[in-house]
């Protein structure tokens, strides 16, 4: 009789169980070298026992064909990588494009372009948006207008203030001067009952008798050589008639 078919399941006798691993193992290693040498393919076969001891066979070396493998997964996982980010690019590109297309439309109605292909409904709706955007952007120039009136007057009073600042210091040296002229003129000497205060040139000059000279220089003969003249009766001189 041929042999039976081996139910495919955990051997639960210890014995058996090692048994059939040995054999089957030897089987593998050796199907594995047979294939490299037969088809001259890269083999590698790793395997751990239940205990944890190690079997390998390699027909190019273990550590060899495990850095190409490496390499052809990481390759064509950053392919496949590279790929989705391709996608996933293209995607976003075309909906920022719909987009961009979009809002240059409406844009264009906002300007009053481009409404033939418009219906009744999205007309109405252009119309409220226009309304809404107007009375925001009055809304928006009168507290503009608002908050400059506020910095004018603002900048009123500190002009205001700086200047009753500068009319009190003017105010005070006006009067610091006026104490110490008034203080010049008490300390010097007072021509009259004026109280000013004289220079002593001045009071020198007083000293002498002031001579008041009119027109040309003439020679005046003594009074007694003068003649003097009857006054008649209209008290006009004759000498004074030209």
């Amino acid at each position: 009789m041929g042999r039976g078919r081996v139910e495919l399941k955990r051997i639960e006798n210890k014995i058996n169980r090692q048994v059939t691993f040995s054999k089957r193992r030897n089987g593998l290693l050796k199907k594995a070298y047979e294939l490299s040498v037969l088809c001259d393919a890269e083999v590698a076969l790793i395997v751990f026992s239940s205990r944890g001891k190690l079997y390998e066979f390699g027909s190019a070396g273990i550590n060899t064909t495990l850095e190409r493998y490496q390499r052809c997964c990481y390759t064509f996982q950053d392919a496949n990588i590279t790929d989705r980010d391709t996608q996933g690019w293209y995607q976003e590109v075309s909906k920022l494009k719909a987009k961009c297309d979009s809002l240059q439309r409406s844009q264009r109605h906002l300007l009053g372009e481009d409404l033939g292909p418009l219906s009744v409904k999205e007309l109405q709706k252009l119309e409220r948006q226009l309304e809404s955007a107007l009375t925001q952007t009055r809304q928006r120039k009168t507290q503009i207008m608002l908050e400059h009136m506020e910095a004018l007057r603002e900048k009123e009073r500190q002009l205001g203030d700086l200047n009753k600042e500068l009319k009190n210091k003017l105010e005070a040296k006006g009067q610091g001067a006026f104490r110490a002229m008034q203080g010049s003129w008490e300390s010097g000497p007072v021509v009259g009952n004026n109280g000013f205060p004289m220079h002593p040139s001045q009071s020198a000059a007083i000293e002498c008798e002031p001579t008041l000279q009119i027109g040309y220089h003439s020679f005046a003969a003594p009074e007694a050589n003068i003649p003097r003249t009857v006054v008649a009766e209209s008290n006009f001189m004759h000498g004074w008639i030209l």
